[in-house]
């Protein structure tokens, strides 16, 4: 007595896998490749390779010292959990003034004093980095404050359009019903 063995014919996970695996495989390869050029262009954005940001706002004046302030990235803000809406910038001290300047502040409207100076940014003085919180309600018109605080105790304090600054951010702000 002997036992015919029956061979299984193979599945059709198995016949598509040995027929395409060589392809598949290249394509796991390839599918990287389409999302290099944006991980690059973000490399060279916070290594500074590309300037302080997506859009620079340029040299502003604050008193005897000037700082280049950039809009990192050309977007509306971001919702931050409990802190609400935050815009980031970044900032770059000039030359001659890095040893001069203790700390640089940014807000929405006019500080009252220097304890309601506003965000701090932090970082190198080459490339300072500060979140900036975005209430819905403000107004279209409204003017980002900049307060240098020197080493000799010295304020200064200086205003650029929130339309200058970050237009994408007065579109949110239309979108949410801002008052002009």
């Amino acid at each position: 007595m002997s036992k015919a063995t029956t061979a299984v014919p193979p599945s059709r996970l198995s016949v598509f896998w040995h027929k395409w695996r060589f392809h598949i495989n290249i394509l796991l390869l390839l599918i990287p490749l389409g999302f290099m050029p944006k991980y690059f262009a973000d490399v060279a954005l916070f290594r500074g390779d590309s300037g302080l940001g997506e859009r620079e706002i340029g040299d502003i004046q604050v008193g005897p010292w000037s700082l280049r302030l950039a809009e990192l990235r050309n977007q509306e803000p971001q919702l931050s959990g409990p802190a609400g809406y935050m815009k980031n910038f970044n900032a770059a001290l000039c030359q001659s003034c890095i040893g001069q300047v203790k700390a640089t502040y940014l807000r929405i409207g006019k500080p009252r004093s220097l304890r309601a100076a506003g965000v701090i940014f932090f970082g190198a003085p080459y490339r300072m980095g500060a979140s900036l919180p975005i209430p819905e309600k403000t107004k279209t018109d409204a003017e980002i404050w900049i307060t240098m605080e020197g080493w000799d105790g010295s304020m200064h304090q200086a205003a650029v359009p929130l339309a200058q600054a970050s237009p994408a951010t007065i579109a949110w702000l239309n979108k949410q019903g801002g008052k002009p």
